[in-house]
């Protein structure tokens, strides 16, 4: 009797418990588990689910559920009434500054290919000399001669010409607004003094190339008084594109690593000129080794433009301070095939650029110039968008191929109707003209000193030594070449950004609208011609 009467007390608790549970009296249940701490729970008491609710326990023929608290509504932020709901705007894709992604892989594999063939050539070429230095007769007594009266000229017309490519770098970074000046007509009087040197001789051969030296240094005069009026505006956009060199100490170790690797090949290539002397088919072998030498050279002079294009671009458009070291590693290897596509090409585009110039002026005299002239005028206006020179900016900064960087940076000179100005830039006229004195001061120095001891050797030697001279001096100037193309095609795409406060170009462009500047740019195909 005792423990039926315990057993339901202990029921009557629990249907206490379970009506202060269901209504939701939590402190009388707190203060019963203080004064009452629970007792062991027997699972003999959980008999089964519910049927209806998985959840819930059937106990003791009755079912027990804890109701969870109520949800506590958070506040909405209610609209401001005096700003409107903006809707969703969509965000723009921006072009990345690190693209990991290798351009123009075709000229790259093309490039590597040929120089795997120039270097086997090269030392095979090498072997032929000293084989026939060392085996007796008529080609050791050949290569004797040339070894005393042939090598020693080109190589210090070599030596020389590097010496000449520090110094005018030097000095266009150090006199930028005399250098432009002094260029323009050194290369006049150098190129007309190496053309009267070699036709004194007496020779046909020299001088043959004395007449076209000294019908190229007529061309130079003309146009150093044709562009009388674009110096001033030249030496403004050089020495403001000059500016942020001070800032990146290393920014010309790039060109004199270039130099010295082209020092160095050439030093090779020459001795190989030497062997081919005594191969079968000299002539067409030396033009081999100097259209691949003539590649080579442009190579290493627009690895040295990319690696300055990107240093500067950088700065202009993000104000990051650079490393050149990078810079140069990532020309090397990323940007590496749009630098052979553009070496391979933009020569001849330049060529047609002067040729198209020069029919201009003459297309009103003959109707067979006009033709020629609206003929190549066409063929300018197609070249110039998917080939130029501006476009190792956009491929430096952003990391596009040749041709897509072409494009796109001549769509940005046409959008802020940029066209008058960069078609008149002198700029790649300059170092054109500064590696044709170089030229020519190697061949007065060579000349005069081939013609004392072997005479025969002086229009051959004068020809190399003026490519050597020429190409070494193009490899230094690439640095200045590379400052003014950044200043171009930065302002062309934000010509908001405060490095460009002065103003410069905005001032220019309206001094041409209003017709108060003359500026004579790449001729165009006048619209009735092309309906």
């Amino acid at each position: 009797e005792e423990e039926e009467e315990e057993e339901e007390e202990e029921n009557k608790k629990e249907d206490v418990e379970e009506k202060d549970v269901e209504k939701g009296e939590m402190g009388y249940q707190e203060q019963e588990v203080q004064n009452n701490p629970p007792r062991q729970f027997h699972m003999s008491r959980m008999q089964r689910l519910s049927t209806t609710n998985p959840l819930r326990l059937v106990i003791n023929s009755g079912t027990r559920v804890a109701t969870p608290p109520p949800p506590q509504p958070q506040p909405r932020p209610s609209p401001s009434p005096s700003q409107p709901r903006s809707t969703p705007t969509p965000q723009t894709s921006v072009t990345t500054l690190n693209s990991r992604a290798y351009t123009n892989r075709i000229s790259l594999f093309l490039f590597l290919v040929h120089m795997v063939v120039a270097f086997g050539l090269v030392c095979f070429l090498v072997f032929k000399g000293i084989q026939g230095l060392l085996e007796s007769g008529k080609a050791q007594r050949k290569e004797k001669r040339l070894l005393r009266y042939f090598l020693p000229q080109v190589e210090a017309a070599s030596l020389l010409s590097i010496t000449l490519a520090f110094s005018w770098q030097k000095a266009v970074r150090m006199w930028p607004n005399f250098m432009v000046h002094f260029i323009l007509w050194s290369s006049f009087l150098m190129s007309l003094s190496a053309g009267i040197l070699l036709i004194c001789f007496q020779k046909p051969a020299t001088d043959g190339v004395g007449v076209l030296l000294i019908a190229f240094a007529i061309g130079n005069g003309l146009y150093s008084c044709w562009v009388t009026h674009r110096i001033k505006f030249c030496c403004k956009i050089l020495i403001k594109s000059l500016e942020p060199v001070s800032k990146f100490p290393g920014l010309n170790k790039p060109t004199y690593w270039m130099l010295g690797i082209g020092f160095l090949w050439m030093s090779l290539w020459i001795l190989a000129v030497l062997g081919a002397l005594n191969f079968y088919f000299p002539p067409l072998v030396i033009i081999g080794l100097v259209l691949s030498l003539a590649w080579t050279a442009e190579v290493m002079r627009n690895v040295a433009n990319i690696t300055v294009s990107r240093v500067i671009a950088l700065y202009y458009l993000r104000g990051m301070q650079s490393n050149t070291q990078f810079c140069f590693q990532r020309a090397m290897s990323i940007n590496f095939g749009s630098a052979c596509l553009g070496s391979l090409f933009l020569p001849s585009i330049e060529a047609l650029r002067i040729v198209a110039r020069g029919l201009n002026l003459l297309e009103g005299e003959d109707e067979f110039m006009f033709s020629c002239a609206h003929c190549c005028l066409g063929v300018m206006e197609s070249i110039f968008r998917y080939g130029n020179g501006w476009a190792y900016v956009q491929v430096a900064a952003y990391g596009k191929g040749f041709v897509k960087a072409s494009q796109d940076t001549w769509e940005l000179f046409q959008n802020r109707e940029m066209e008058p100005i960069v078609d008149s830039d002198m700029t790649s006229a300059i170092c054109f003209l500064t590696g044709v004195c170089s030229g020519s001061i190697c061949i007065i120095v060579v000349a005069a000193w081939t013609a004392s001891v072997h005479e025969s050797f002086t229009a051959t030697v004068s020809l190399l030594a003026f490519f050597i001279g020429y190409l070494m001096t193009r490899i230094a100037m690439a640095l200045p070449h590379a400052c003014v193309s950044s200043y171009y095609v930065c302002y062309a795409e934000n010509p908001d950004n405060r490095l460009f406060g002065d103003k410069l170009i905005q001032d220019r462009l309206d001094l041409i609208k209003s017709g108060r500047a003359v500026v004579v740019p790449t001729p165009r195909v006048p619209r009735r011609f092309t309906r």
